[in-house]
């Protein structure tokens, strides 16, 4: 992506961990794009990422922040503002992470401790952050949040477990709240569910792998990629998605729009004579 289509924006991004991260590429976007932003994940995770290689590249400050504390949501707005000098343009979030599913724990049989964590991080803290920002008045006017989700939120996924739950929550929220500041500051927020990707918290679901290749074979398309997803992320953070909110937008090169294939019932049950 060559167009300017961020020129003179300034924005924050949760969640960009190692190469690997959906919100990495992003970042790289939004840079081609002529934004400037801030980086931010938990204190734990800058310890065994690779964040400052990113800032490096992107000449950003990076500013540590645990999502589902809110004092340290608007520690961090408000530092952003100050490093860049102004409101919010766009807000990616990019944040999801399941004890149960790390640990293996079936959905019938998760520790209720680990899945009120798999919500708080995953879906609650988009309220949070959303609330905090409202309350700050740090985003633009027709500035963007968008949220990375995917569509076990709407369909069962066995093994994405209580992930599938804290997406749906994810989901409501970006609607719900996106009413409320759209009417009074018309602040844009969307959900963007990606094909599944090959990221660090992505790789800790059963069966990623098959999971994958699946995906890959049902969509007309092909499994969308982190880069074109990174792409499509831009493009909503852009004036030309001006008049889009309250959307979950499928990134999934058809996937969320297929029953089955030709192909894929020969692969299952032979060809037929």
């Amino acid at each position: 992506m060559q167009h300017k289509i961020l020129e003179g924006k300034r924005g924050l991004i949760f969640g960009a961990l190692d190469e690997q991260s959906i919100a990495w590429k992003v970042a790289l976007k939004a840079k081609q794009a002529g934004a400037t932003f801030t980086l931010t994940n938990t204190a734990p995770a800058l310890r065994f990422g690779n964040l400052q290689e990113l800032a490096r590249q992107t000449d950003s400050e990076i500013i540590p922040c645990d999502a589902t504390d809110t004092d340290e949501l608007e520690s961090l707005l408000l530092t952003s503002m100050e490093v860049l000098e102004g409101k919010l343009d766009f807000v990616l979030h990019a944040i999801g992470m399941s004890p149960n599913v790390r640990k293996k724990k079936g959905y019938t049989n998760v520790n209720y401790n680990f899945f009120n964590k798999t919500l708080d991080i995953s879906a609650l803290s988009l309220h949070k952050l959303l609330q905090t920002a409202k309350k700050l008045d740090c985003i633009n006017e027709w500035g963007a949040v968008t949220a990375l989700t995917y569509i076990a939120a709407q369909r069962s996924f066995p093994d994405y477990g209580d992930m599938a739950d804290a997406k749906s929550t994810l989901e409501s929220i970006a609607r719900n709240f996106g009413y409320h500041y759209g009417v009074e500051k018309k602040v844009r927020i969307n959900t963007v569910s990606q094909s599944p990707t090959l990221t660090t918290a992505g790789s800790g679901v059963n069966r990623f792998d098959k999971f994958l290749l699946f995906a890959d074979d049902l969509s007309p398309l092909g499994n969308a990629d982190a880069d074109s997803c990174a792409d499509f992320c831009v493009m909503l953070f852009s004036d030309y998605c001006r008049m889009v909110t309250m959307q979950n937008l499928f990134h999934d090169g058809g996937f969320s729009s297929m029953g089955m294939t030709p192909e894929m019932l020969d692969k299952f049950y032979g060809k037929s004579e």
